[in-house]
């Protein structure tokens, strides 16, 4: 089969699908008389890397999939499509959310203990409806309190193949200086901080954002722009979460 072809099936249906797609699904794209091995799935991907390496474009893989998206660098730009302000997380939300990840499974009480004040349930709720966390079991405790762990949709909203890709708290800076990819700062205590979370170009997920609003969680906490919570900007998302490529 030509080499050129597949790469185009591959490119088309990366860009038409708008999501991370794993190797059977690009599979699927193509008849099952002709269908190519997945060496030669894998052999297009590569390809495609190469072509977008000075584009405003790359291949990002996450745990679902390969997908297609903007290069970060060019979130400020892309961003004026939707020149809208853009909603804002509760930083109580944010450090929720990085306590599950860096911290998980535990429980809400556990939480508490962590942050010092009660986690209004809000805040699990909307994480929840987000499908950024889920109750991955129960501790065997009196109450069998809930376990809470993140989904692999948070690991694909925010570019990850797995938590193990977060950034060591250690080697993370001050709030101000917040890494686009997963920004927590550390406090006095080596604790993780409230942060504004992963990427820098959510603006290209507006419907999205606005699911996560200031009006979830404390009060009195600092908002933060959703445009500043996100991956890449995906828009093009593409393959195979946890595959070798």
């Amino acid at each position: 089969m030509d080499e050129q072809y597949v790469r185009n099936v591959i490119e088309a249906g990366l860009l038409a699908a708008g999501r991370a797609l794993g190797l059977d699904e690009l599979g699927a794209l193509f008849a099952e008389v002709e269908r190519p091995p997945p060496s030669v799935i894998r052999a297009g991907l590569s390809a495609l890397e190469r072509d977008y390496a000075n584009r405003a474009l790359e291949l990002k893989e996450t745990a679902s999939g390969v997908r297609i998206q903007v290069r970060r660098e060019f979130a400020a730009e892309v961003s004026r499509l939707w020149p809208e302000r853009p909603k804002r997380y509760s930083r109580a939300l944010l450090e929720t959310l990085a306590l599950i990840a860096y911290r998980q499974p535990l429980t809400r009480a556990e939480i508490e203990a962590v942050r010092g004040v009660a986690v209004n349930p809000d805040i699990i709720r909307a994480l929840q409806e987000r499908n950024w966390v889920r109750v991955v079991g129960h501790r065997e405790l009196p109450g069998r309190p809930e376990l809470l762990g993140t989904t692999r949709e948070f690991l694909d909203y925010f570019g990850l193949r797995s938590v193990d890709e977060l950034p060591p708290l250690a080697e993370l800076r001050a709030l101000e200086e917040i890494d686009p990819q997963f920004g927590l700062p550390v406090d006095g205590e080596g604790q993780a901080a409230p942060t504004e979370s992963p990427g820098d170009a959510a603006a290209a997920r507006p419907a999205a954002a606005a699911e996560l609003s200031d009006e979830v969680g404390d009060p009195d906490d600092e908002p933060v722009n959703a445009a500043d919570v996100g991956p890449g900007v995906p828009g093009l998302v593409a393959v195979g979460g946890n595959t070798d490529y």
